[in-house]
């Protein structure tokens, strides 16, 4: 059976063919919060990184993560700071 979870502080913006999750609210992207969740900052560390988000936001942010985990760890190794270096390069 599967079920629909619902994400009270996340919203998913669509502009210009682009799509992005951010808190509700402020300008703070998902993809942000996974990164340095991903570097080893618990929730609570990121509630003191991110003073403007709840303990809340947070944890409804990477769960939101956990159910994209795939699409949102592209974008940070695509935003990565060695791609960005690469990149600029060429």
């Amino acid at each position: 059976m599967f079920v629909k979870v619902l994400h009270p502080y996340v919203t998913v913006n669509k502009k210009m063919g682009y799509e992005t999750a951010i808190i509700t609210g402020t300008r703070t992207r998902i993809v942000t919060i996974a990164a340095y969740y991903k570097l080893g900052l618990s929730p609570e560390e990121l509630a003191r990184e991110f003073p403007h988000l709840s303990l809340s936001q947070i944890h409804d942010a990477l769960s939101y993560y956990y159910e994209h985990q795939e699409k949102i760890d592209k974008e940070i190794e695509s935003e990565s700071e060695d791609n960005m270096k690469k990149a600029f390069v060429k």
